[in-house]
């Protein structure tokens, strides 16, 4: 039997925030069920299955898939420039972290994550 997860841990595995997952739940869009002490709790199998096997994404409604096509490091910052599928060009200013830690390199595709006045890169 798949272990149980707070609605808190589970918004977090499926990328949306906590008013999300229980709009969800008031919607009937996912199985919540609730604990002794009346708290939602989502089985890691209702996670698996709303996530379609698919890695963690972040949460964001503009996304522009693309190919890197350069990655400036100086610092503790990079530049990451992205040219997109759509018509677009997209650039991006991100730690030297998480270019390391996503691996970016010219040629790899990528996704440009754009919500609000950010843009975030993800792999």
């Amino acid at each position: 039997m798949a272990r149980d997860l707070t609605a808190a841990e589970a918004a977090r595995e499926l990328g949306i925030s906590l008013d999300t997952l229980r709009r969800w739940d008031r919607d009937g869009k996912l199985d919540v069920r609730r604990d002794a002490a009346n708290r939602r709790v989502v089985s890691a199998d209702e996670v698996a299955r709303l996530r379609g096997g698919e890695p963690q994404r972040l949460s964001a409604r503009n996304r522009f898939h693309g190919v890197v096509q350069s990655v400036k490091v100086e610092g503790l910052l990079a530049q990451v420039e992205l040219v997109a599928d759509e018509p677009a060009h997209v650039v991006a200013i991100v730690t030297a972290d998480s270019v390391a830690a996503l691996g970016l390199e010219p040629g790899q595709t990528a996704t440009a994550v754009i919500k609000s006045t950010s843009v975030m890169i993800e792999r």
